[in-house]
């Protein structure tokens, strides 16, 4: 389930990617527009996204509790977690200061939701290991529901973001994933 879960979070990393690629793109392009449009569109299809990967981690993860299934293997999950945790590492702190650099909000958001595969990452990890050391076939599923809980909030506040059309950053240049409005 939590490999499952960590599979729909790349989905989301490269629609959100596309987006905010779609944004720079069009900037570019209408270099004489106001950004904040391109923004406020970035930031929605990134609010979609992680409310797809939300209701996608929990209706499974639910099911998966009722029928009490149990992980095929645990290695794999292992195996790609680990390799997840230290490549997404290195590209929120990239993201972030490209996202500073250029005071953009989508890209901050785009970070977040890197931040919400890192996040998936370690749940992947520990329910993994948990499984593989305890047999509790349920630990993925509820690693699942509380990563779905973490996406909607991210999602929540992508859209918010977008609602309040202001785009520049609030915090003097010092913003991060982790600022919130």
């Amino acid at each position: 389930m939590s490999l499952f879960g960590f599979g729909l979070d790349s989905f989301v990393e490269v629609v959100s990617g596309i987006g905010i690629w779609h944004m720079i793109r069009r900037i570019r392009q209408q270099g004489g527009e106001n950004p904040d449009r391109f923004e406020q569109r970035a930031l929605t299809i990134t609010g979609a996204a992680f409310f797809i990967l939300s209701a996608g981690l929990v209706v499974t993860a639910v099911i998966d509790l009722y029928r009490g299934h149990k992980p095929e293997s645990a290695f794999w999950g292992i195996v790609v977690s680990v390799i997840s945790i230290a490549s997404m590492w290195l590209l929120i702190r990239a993201k972030v200061n490209v996202g500073t650099a250029l005071n953009s909000q989508a890209i901050l958001a785009d970070a977040a939701c890197t931040r919400a595969c890192l996040q998936l990452s370690f749940v992947l990890l520990v329910a993994s290991v948990g499984y593989k050391l305890t047999g509790i076939g349920g630990l993925d599923s509820v690693g699942a529901l509380i990563i779905g809980g973490l996406c909607y909030r991210e999602g929540r506040e992508a859209f918010e973001k977008a609602r309040a059309k202001s785009f520049a950053c609030a915090c003097n240049g010092s913003c991060n994933t982790g600022d919130r409005k």
